[in-house]
């Protein structure tokens, strides 16, 4: 009987493991009650059933948790998890534009106080000076400010 009671708390924690692994990741209740079992299952060998028999729950305990830890890593579920986009920063975006008030250029979208613009064949980033500006509109550079490009409508 006390090999059944040990069994099934090893498969309750493992299965709980399983849940807090896939399911629930982070610390939550599945992974604090999958310790319990686990360790719970350790005691109850130790105390109850002999020396040997604890240290074979531990190492069929251990054992346990590095399948599922294993399964976990094979299967699709990291791939899911995983950030696949890069980031293409850039620390100093205006470097080697050669830009310079007075310079223009025509918006690429409708600058709604911030928005993108076609300088020499380059779209850069640009900010409006003087409120919203369709897209496709004639806009020259007022100033150029920590990085930040200034723009204004061309008045034609």
């Amino acid at each position: 009987m006390s090999t059944l009671i040990i069994i099934a708390l090893i498969a309750g924690g493992l299965i709980l493991f399983a849940i807090e692994v896939f399911l629930i990741p982070g610390i939550s209740v599945a992974g604090l009650s999958a310790a319990c079992c686990i360790l719970f299952a350790i005691y109850y060998a130790f105390a109850n059933v002999g020396f040997m028999a604890g240290w074979i729950t531990v190492g069929a305990s251990a054992a346990g948790v590095a399948m599922v830890t294993a399964w976990f890593m094979r299967s699709k579920t990291v791939d899911r998890l995983a950030l696949k986009k890069t980031l293409n920063f850039k620390p100093e975006p205006l470097k080697g534009l050669d830009l310079k008030p007075g310079d223009t250029g025509i918006s690429v979208t409708r600058l709604t106080l911030i928005g993108n613009a076609d300088f020499n064949g380059k779209i850069i980033e640009v900010q409006s000076a003087d409120g919203f500006i369709d897209e496709k509109s004639q806009i020259e550079i007022v100033r150029i400010d920590n990085g930040t490009v200034y723009v204004k409508r061309l008045q034609a």
